[in-house]
């Protein structure tokens, strides 16, 4: 079995360090926090002393990390992975840090060490039983060869050349939380119309909303929003798509809506909530006069 390196251990890498050890491979870890790396020491993973350990002894290396900042503080540097690259070393960016993260990291390594970006789809659940779609981005060999390693997480799709996978992460969570977004207008329409909201549901089980407002009423009536997928992780992603279409010269206003609402329910405290508190945030937004508040 391959030598593999999972450098950061949060609710994603520590899921996705044990589905490796599960199936076999030598284990290498390495995070911030040191308790973390207790459960898969528990179970036979080795621990680095640095990123630049880990890439020195593996050969293949994870990246799971909660944004752009995180990548470069553990990869530049003399304890970073580029100062531990080796020309057998494949580099995993398995975070959902956009394009121009994935081409900093690869300018820091040798160029030798080659780049994946392979974004996920799925949360923490789906990461357990192994069911993540892994989107990946580089070169046909080079994801063919670490294919077999990345099997006991989910189903690799092949996305296109470096960066294509980040670019569809960042795609895909656009239609996520764009979905959502609309979803909460609508029903926020629905009362300042005074339709009640057991008509509102039925009228949307008939539009293209049906899925959505099937999953999401429950929950608005529960007024709980089990986190799955944080919302302050979702608003950065909501950033880093409003900084591609900033680049891009491409105007996307309905994206900038939804961004502002996650803005505005990060400021509002629910943060550390799932991203669907938003709905909340939304649903709440009526002024006296029955009309969403200006953000």
């Amino acid at each position: 079995m391959s030598s593999v390196a999972v450098v950061g251990l949060g609710a994603m890498g520590s899921r996705i360090g044990l589905r490796l050890l599960g199936a076999g491979h030598d284990v290498v870890v390495w995070n911030r926090s040191t308790p973390k790396l207790e459960p898969l020491l528990a179970r036979g993973a080795k621990a680095a002393s640095s990123p630049r350990e880990a890439a020195r002894r593996s050969h293949v290396l994870i990246t799971v990390l909660a944004d752009q900042q995180a990548l470069r503080s553990v990869s530049a540097g003399p304890d970073g992975i580029g100062a531990g690259a080796h020309p057998d070393l494949v580099v995993a960016e398995m975070s959902t840090v956009g394009t121009a993260a994935v081409d900093a990291l690869a300018s820091l390594l040798e160029p030798t060490t080659r780049v994946v970006d392979a974004p996920v789809l799925g949360s923490t659940a789906e990461a357990e039983a192994g069911t993540l779609t892994i989107l990946a981005g580089g070169a046909v060999e080079v994801i063919d060869r670490i294919r077999p390693l990345l099997a006991p997480l989910g189903t690799v799709v092949h996305a296109g050349p470096r960066g294509a996978g980040a670019a569809a992460k960042l795609v895909a969570n656009a239609a996520l939380l764009g979905t959502v977004t609309v979803l909460g207008e609508t029903l926020l329409l629905a009362d300042t119309l005074g339709l009640p909201r057991e008509a509102a549901a039925t009228v949307l089980a008939a539009t293209a909303l049906a899925e959505q407002a099937r999953r999401r009423l429950p929950v608005i009536e529960a007024g709980a929003y089990p986190r799955r997928f944080g919302l302050s992780l979702a608003r950065k992603d909501a950033d880093l798509i409003a900084a591609s279409s900033a680049q891009s010269g491409v105007l996307l206003p309905s994206l900038s809506a939804m961004r502002e609402w996650l803005v505005t329910a990060e400021q509002q405290g629910r943060g550390d909530s799932d991203y669907t508190a938003m709905l909340a945030t939304i649903l709440e937004s009526r002024t006296s006069e029955g009309t969403p508040a200006r953000h």
